[in-house]
C-alpha cells in the first residue's frame, strides 16, 4: 500500500520516487506526491525525511529533517 498524505483540503496524494539520469551521468533519486498511485509508489517516508503541506496550494512536499 503506498503512503498516503491528506491535505487540510481534503484531498489525498501518494507518495512516489523515480531515479532520474543528470547532465553529468549521475543518477539521483526524486520523490513526489501524485493524487493517483503509479509505478514507483512507495510505503513509507524515507529516512531523514518529513511531510510538510504548502501554504499556498496545500501540495505536500518531503522536507529534509
Amino acid at each position: 500500500m503506498a503512503y498516503e498524505f491528506t491535505n487540510s483540503k481534503g484531498v489525498k496524494y501518494f507518495l512516489h520516487h523515480k531515479d532520474v539520469n543528470l547532465k553529468g551521468g549521475r543518477t539521483q533519486r526524486i520523490y513526489y506526491f501524485a493524487r493517483d498511485i503509479r509505478e514507483g509508489a512507495m510505503d513509507q517516508i524515507p529516512p531523514g525525511y518529513k511531510v510538510e503541506e504548502t501554504r499556498r496550494t496545500g501540495m505536500p512536499i518531503l522536507k529534509k529533517i
